[in-house]
């Protein structure tokens, strides 16, 4: 299901997803944890940070993208309705914007905005957030992102970012 901007409290898997990624944080040495509004990247967040003694960083550009009026909906559902329109949509069109809400171009600058953040913050960083702020992020980075349904969640990714120049 498209969740979007929708604010639900992370779900008894996003629980254990979250004990898993603090895990990980731990054995990283993560040094700053950068976390989107959202509850549900603000749950996993205070799981890391009790795990790795930092405290979270609330970015409001990692949001989720605002979705209109696909949130609510199932994939499935969405590809059975507009088939065009979610082709697009699984392959990070840039020309693609969600009916009723943010174009991916949109999502993709307030995320580079966002990624430059944390590149000027310590490092090792832990950028919490959700699966298309995920595929922004790789956009943003010059790197084709997998259809949405392929993004691994409760999962680490890697990314290695420069900050861009600013005017």
């Amino acid at each position: 299901m498209i969740l979007g901007r929708r604010d639900p409290s992370l779900s008894p898997l996003g629980r254990e997803q979250a004990a898993r990624l603090a895990d990980a944080a731990a054995q990283a040495g993560v040094a700053a944890i950068w976390t989107s509004p959202m509850r549900r990247a603000r749950e996993t967040a205070a799981v890391v940070a009790e795990a790795v003694g930092v405290q979270p960083t609330v970015l409001d550009d990692l949001i989720e993208s605002d979705r209109g009026s696909w949130e609510g909906q199932s994939l499935e559902q969405l590809e059975a309705v507009s088939p065009d329109l979610y082709a697009a949509f699984e392959a990070a069109d840039p020309q693609f914007a969600f009916p009723d809400g943010e174009s991916l171009t949109d999502q993709v600058a307030r995320t580079r905005r966002a990624l430059d953040v944390v590149a000027a913050g310590p490092e090792p960083a832990l950028v919490i957030a959700h699966v298309g702020t995920i595929r922004a992020a790789m956009l943003a980075a010059g790197s084709k992102p997998p259809p949405e349904r392929e993004v691994a969640h409760g999962e680490i990714l890697r990314l290695t970012w420069r900050r861009t120049a600013t005017a």
